[in-house]
């Protein structure tokens, strides 16, 4: 008899974790924007190392002269009434809903950065994967102005990406020398990002950069 409940409690637990992990990994799972899609993050990183040797490598420019308005001045403008910002926050979100003037009032929202979920639009930032200030420096400060706006709004590259607005505000203006991302396992992807966005563009890198970028695509 003994022996019958035992059997029965473990029968018990043994289905009960078979109904909760599955939700567990769901709640888990970043969203797939979030992570690499299609080539291995080994593939990903042999092209980016090949791009990043072809980069220049410079002295950063001077800060003087920058200002957000000279690339952008407000979000550019997408689909409809919906801007560049509108759109990420759409394709970076789960369940999101929209009003009238596309700008979104309920989702959830994924951090890659620090591995965070939002669930309200105002802890949410968009952020430039390489930042203005910083693409000043490596060459934007000669560019025009039409140029540094679509720069700015790149929905193509890997230019734009959804994050807590801590981990943005913590991030600034810095170069991957002098900030990462919290979650290391994001490192690769954050390195492949900007590679690819500062190969499109033309703009170059400083040493301290590149030997900062060659790190983290070693954790690819």
């Amino acid at each position: 008899m003994g022996g019958t409940m035992i059997f029965q409690r473990v029968s018990r637990v043994a289905v009960l974790a078979l109904l909760v992990v599955p939700v567990v990994a769901v709640l888990a799972a970043p969203p797939a924007a979030a992570e690499p899609r299609g080539r291995s993050q080994a593939q990903a990183a042999a092209s980016a190392r090949r791009m990043l040797a072809q980069l220049k490598v410079a002295r950063p420019l001077s800060i003087r002269g920058y200002t957000r308005d000279r690339f952008q001045p407000r979000w550019g403008r997408y689909k409809g009434r919906c801007d560049a910002r509108e759109a990420v926050l759409a394709r970076d979100g789960r369940r999101v809903r929209r009003n009238a003037s596309c700008h979104p009032v309920k989702g959830v929202w994924y951090s890659p950065y620090d591995g965070k979920w939002l669930k309200s639009e105002k802890y949410v930032d968009v952020d430039h994967v390489v930042p203005l200030a910083y693409a000043w420096r490596s060459g934007a400060k000669r560019w025009s102005k039409a140029k540094r706006h679509a720069f700015a709004n790149d929905l193509t590259r890997p230019e734009l990406v959804t994050v807590s607005h801590s981990a943005n505000i913590a991030k600034g203006g810095q170069g991957p020398q002098s900030w990462r991302p919290q979650r290391r396992a994001y490192w690769c992807r954050y390195a492949v990002s900007w590679i690819t966005v500062k190969r499109h563009y033309r703009l170059f890198v400083t040493r301290k950069e590149k030997v900062a970028l060659l790190n983290m695509l070693r954790t690819c």
